[in-house]
């Protein structure tokens, strides 16, 4: 998920005369139906299907749309396009913007739909919906949907880092698990493949009824230790880009990514992760960062029937991971600083119960107060800085 983008501040009351070519793309991997509602058109949507990836066929058809319209009303109008984010990133966005085009982004499950058990959904459906939304939004209605602030490409290719990373780590654990596990299976479980000695240790190996290892064994061991070994370069080489992110450009003026690495407890990782996926945006307030990485509550209210449901899940996934993670390292590391007091006087008026509930609250509390540190230098109180 990425961030929604705040509304204009020049949106402030609802508008009704919006002289302007609507359009919705509804993008899959084989087509693109372009959804478009026209000044002088009526109220009938048209929609037109080209193929997937034809830039220049939706610039023609754009095109034509304005031509249509400028002949019906002898006047331009100017394209409005919406589309969902998805598999297809950004791309699509930048070359509209690239073309003069007003282009938005919608977080697709900010969109009202159906409740009925089963409702109709067709790409044209979709098309036509998001036209609507795009309206409304236009109009200046309130929390009508939640667009997407998209990153620079810079941006983008920066955050691949901590996500390769998180890749090769799981190649890794997958690689070892499966050797123990096959020599588990034959009786040994003293056998490391992350030391340098593995190969040679492999040869000297016997199964717990002392035989040698049978040869079809020892060649699958072999080859998942060939592939083990492509991995672990490969991640030495990104941990050695992630710790480049991590250096200050100079002693007297210390990035933001580097003060959150002086504060004692955050590794180089986390640090990484928590600049490259969320802190390296702008926040309006602290809501819109807990909202973001679904720290957020969400409320459940009807009539006399009103309970918390717990956090939204509907932000960054990697941020929230990380923060949860982040929160009971505080913990062992600050242990003195007013997070982690606050965290003890919490769950002891609770007799030591509801520290999983609880430690949900901290990691909101302390994405709020890493987020202060690092874009406006506010101390956290009683945190501990590394000593070098």
């Amino acid at each position: 998920m990425q961030v929604a983008a705040d509304r204009p501040d020049a949106l402030t009351a609802i508008q009704t005369d919006l002289p302007a070519i609507f359009v919705s793309l509804e993008l899959s991997r084989s087509t693109w139906l372009i959804t478009s509602l026209s000044p002088g058109a009526g109220e009938k949507m048209s929609k037109h299907s080209i193929r997937a990836g034809d830039v220049a066929g939706l610039l023609m058809r754009l095109a034509q749309l304005k031509e249509k319209a400028r002949g019906r009303t002898g006047r331009d109008f100017p394209i409005i396009a919406i589309q969902e984010a998805g598999l297809d990133g950004f791309w699509i966005h930048r070359v509209l913007q690239s073309e003069g085009i007003e282009s938005h982004v919608v977080d697709a499950a900010s969109i009202l739909t159906s409740r009925r058990r089963r409702r109709a959904k067709t790409d044209g459906i979709d098309g036509e919906t998001l036209v609507r939304t795009l309206l409304a939004y236009k109009r200046g209605e309130p929390r009508v949907c939640a667009m997407v602030k998209a990153p620079t490409p810079e941006e983008e290719d920066r955050r691949r880092i901590c996500r390769e990373r998180k890749t090769l780590v799981g190649e890794r654990v997958e690689h070892v698990n499966r050797i123990k596990g096959l020599l588990f299976a034959q009786g040994v479980s003293d056998y490391e493949p992350l030391k340098r000695n593995r190969r040679a240790r492999l040869e000297e190996l016997k199964t717990g009824d002392g035989r040698p290892l049978p040869a079809h064994l020892k060649a699958q061991i072999s080859r998942e230790l060939d592939r083990l070994e492509l991995v672990l370069p490969q991640l030495k080489a990104v941990e050695a880009e992630r710790d480049a992110l991590l250096k200050p450009v100079s002693e007297g003026c210390p990035t933001p990514v580097a003060m959150l690495a002086q504060l004692k407890g955050m590794g180089p990782e986390f640090t990484a992760i928590l600049w490259s996926e969320g802190l390296f945006r702008s926040f309006s307030n602290r809501r819109q960062l807990a909202a973001y990485a679904g720290l957020a509550p969400t409320p459940w209210q009807s009539g006399s029937v009103a309970h918390e449901q717990g956090v939204s899940k509907a932000g960054n996934p990697r941020l929230r991971t990380t923060m949860i993670q982040l929160a009971w390292l505080w913990l062992r590391h600050q242990p003195t600083s007013a997070l982690s007091v606050w965290f003890q006087e919490r769950v002891q008026s609770n007799g030591g119960k509801m520290r999983k509930t609880t430690i949900v609250a901290l990691a909101r509390k302390l994405l709020v107060a890493l987020w202060k540190y690092s874009t406006s230098g506010v101390v956290i109180e009683g945190a501990v800085m590394k000593t070098i």
